[in-house]
């Protein structure tokens, strides 16, 4: 029975979290402050809401009309589609996290996750309705949904901007400054990924050849 209980309770906070993404798309100052601040926010809502953005991601390349994307396929990869938009939400958050810890920021790396995560609401939230309408307009009418999909993606941006202002208690200019740091510091850590990656590949293609040449001598 108290087993019963605190599912119950779990589920129900986590119904209130998950709700609560709804007031932070709204009152993104307010909201951002308290879902980390307050600990109106949770993990689990995050990932539902990360989750959610990656569904109706690949949804769209089944169910949204050739009118507005064209897809070939044979040429897609529905893992690494899905790593386009993992690689880089990691990337901004241990960037942003690191920088910011350096200089003051008082947002944890769990919170900058988070909060990110949050900031994603607009997207499935619009892309659903306009993934079914765009199956019943017209192309004279394809600027509508042109349109209200750019300001899904600009709102996400903005909220996460603001997101990032208010977890680490930034004032508006040194949120700024910090937001295009951690963006350079997400090209940084590109070049040194693949520069490690090619390291690893030289020295393994250096490692077969040597084993051949050794063979081919015996």
């Amino acid at each position: 029975m108290i087993a019963s209980l605190k599912k119950k309770e779990t589920f129900a906070h986590y119904l209130a979290t998950l709700k609560f993404a709804l007031y932070c798309i709204t009152h993104p100052l307010d909201g951002f402050w308290d879902l980390t601040h307050e600990r109106r926010g949770s993990l689990a809502a995050a990932n539902t809401i990360l989750f959610l953005t990656l569904l109706i991601r690949v949804m769209k390349l089944r169910y949204t009309s050739f009118i507005f994307m064209s897809v070939y396929w044979e040429g897609i990869n529905i893992f690494l589609y899905i790593a386009s938009v993992l690689f880089p939400l990691l990337l901004w958050v241990v960037g942003n996290w690191a920088l910011t810890t350096l200089f003051d920021g008082k947002g944890k790396l769990g919170q900058v996750y988070m909060a990110t995560c949050y900031a994603l609401t607009p997207y499935p939230l619009m892309q659903f309705p306009l993934m079914v309408f765009s199956n019943f307009v017209t192309v004279d009418e394809a600027e509508f949904y042109t349109v209200l999909s750019a300001v899904s993606l600009v709102w996400a941006i903005a909220l996460i901007f603001a997101a990032m202002m208010q977890i680490h208690e930034y004032s508006l200019g040194k949120n700024v400054l910090f937001t295009i740091a951690s963006l350079f510091a997400m090209l940084v850590m590109v070049f040194i990924l693949l520069l490690f990656f090619s390291m690893i590949t030289q020295g393994v293609s250096y490692f077969i050849s040597l084993g051949r040449e050794i063979l081919f001598r015996l």
